[in-house]
C-alpha cells in the first residue's frame, strides 16, 4: 500500500531487522540460537523447580513463572521474526498483529510486576526473616502472581483497543521486526496525541511504580546487609542483589527508552537495538543471571542428573 492511498489497511508488513538479503540467513542462524537456548533455558528451570522439593520456596515459585514469562514473551514475537528472515513477503494481518501486540504487553507488563514481587520477596527475607514464612505464604504468592496476570491482561487490552481504533491508511509498512506501540503510532494517520498521553501517563504509574519498589526493595536490603558482621555473608547477598540489580536495569531501562520517548523524536534504529535487548537477549540471559549463579540451582541440577543417570 503507498503513500497516499487512504483506503484502510488490512494487514501489514514487517521490515525486520535489517533489509539487506545477505544479512537475513545468518541473522536468522543467530536468533534461531537465541531462541532456542531461551527455550531450554527456561523451560529447564521451570521443569526443575517443579520437580525438586528442596527448591518449593516463595522466591523460586516467582523464579519459575518469571521463566515462565520469559519463555512465552520470547514465543509471541520469535517464531515470526524468523519466518520473516526467510520469507519473501513479511505480512502479518491486522488481527494476527493486535494479538501480538496484545500478549506481548500482557507478558512484558507481568514481568515487570514479577521482578518487583521478587525483589518485595528477598526484602521480607532479609529484613524480616523472622516473619518471612508467615508473611509470604503460598497462598499469598499465587495470589499476587494471579494478580500480576490480570493486571497484565488488563493492560494490554487497553493498549490494543487504543491503537486499533486509528486508521492506518498511508502506509502498511511497520518499520520494526514485531506489531510494537511506538512504530505503529508513526505509521499511523490519525492524530495520536490521546494515544501518546495514555501510553505516557500508564508507563509513568506502571513501570515506573514498580521500578521503584525494587529500588526501595533493594535500598532497604543493601542497609541490611551493611549490618552484617560477616564479611562472607555481605559478599554472598550483595552478588545475588547486583545479579538481579543487572537484570532490572537492563529490563526497566530499554522500556523507558522506548515508551517515554515521543512519536517526535521516535528513531527507528534504536527502538530496533533496544527492543531486541528487551524481547529476545533478556528472557535469554534471565535463567542464567538468576539460576547457574546460584548454588541451590545448580545442587539441584546436580540431583536430578545424578537422578537420570541412575535411572538410565
Amino acid at each position: 500500500m503507498e503513500r497516499g492511498n487512504h483506503s484502510e489497511a488490512t494487514e501489514f508488513i514487517l521490515s525486520g531487522l535489517t533489509d539487506r538479503p545477505e544479512l537475513q540467513v545468518p541473522l536468522f542462524g543467530v536468533f534461531l540460537l537465541i531462541y532456542g537456548i531461551t527455550l531450554v533455558g527456561n523451560g529447564g528451570i521451570i521443569l526443575l523447580i517443579m520437580s525438586d522439593p528442596q527448591l518449593q520456596t516463595p522466591m523460586y515459585f516467582f523464579l519459575s513463572i518469571l521463566s515462565f514469562c520469559d519463555l512465552f514473551f520470547s514465543s509471541t514475537i520469535s517464531p515470526k521474526m524468523l519466518l520473516n528472515f526467510l520469507a519473501e513477503r513479511k505480512s502479518i494481518s491486522k488481527t494476527a498483529c493486535a494479538v501480538q501486540m496484545s500478549l506481548s504487553i500482557a507478558f512484558a507488563d507481568a514481568e515487570s510486576l514479577l521482578l518487583a514481587l521478587m525483589a518485595y520477596d528477598r526484602y521480607v527475607a532479609i529484613c524480616k526473616p523472622l516473619l518471612y514464612t508467615v508473611t509470604m505464604s503460598r497462598q499469598l504468592c499465587k495470589q499476587l502472581v494471579a494478580g500480576a496476570f490480570a493486571v497484565g491482561i488488563v493492560d494490554s487490552m487497553i493498549y490494543t483497543c487504543f491503537i486499533f481504533r486509528l486508521s492506518f491508511c498511508s502506509s502498511n509498512i511497520i518499520n520494526h521486526f514485531f506489531c510494537d506501540i511506538p512504530p505503529l503510532l508513526a505509521l499511523s494517520c490519525s492524530d495520536t496525541r490521546i494515544n501518546e498521553i495514555v501510553m505516557f501517563i500508564f508507563t509513568c504509574c506502571f513501570t515506573v511504580g514498580t521500578f521503584v519498589t525494587v529500588i526501595l526493595s533493594y535500598v532497604y536490603i543493601i542497609s541490611t546487609i551493611l549490618q552484617i558482621h560477616s564479611a562472607k555473608g555481605r559478599h554472598k547477598a550483595f552478588s545475588t542483589c547486583s545479579f538481579h540489580l543487572a537484570v532490572v536495569v537492563l529490563f526497566y531501562g530499554t522500556q523507558f527508552f522506548i515508551y517515554l520517548c515521543p512519536t517526535s523524536s521516535y528513531s527507528i534504529e534504536r527502538d530496533r537495538v533496544a527492543s531486541v535487548f528487551y524481547t529476545l537477549v533478556i528472557p535469554m540471559l534471565n535463567p542464567l543471571i538468576y539460576s547457574l549463579r546460584n548454588t541451590e540451582v545448580k545442587d539441584a541440577l546436580r540431583r536430578a542428573m545424578n537422578k537420570l543417570l541412575t535411572n538410565i
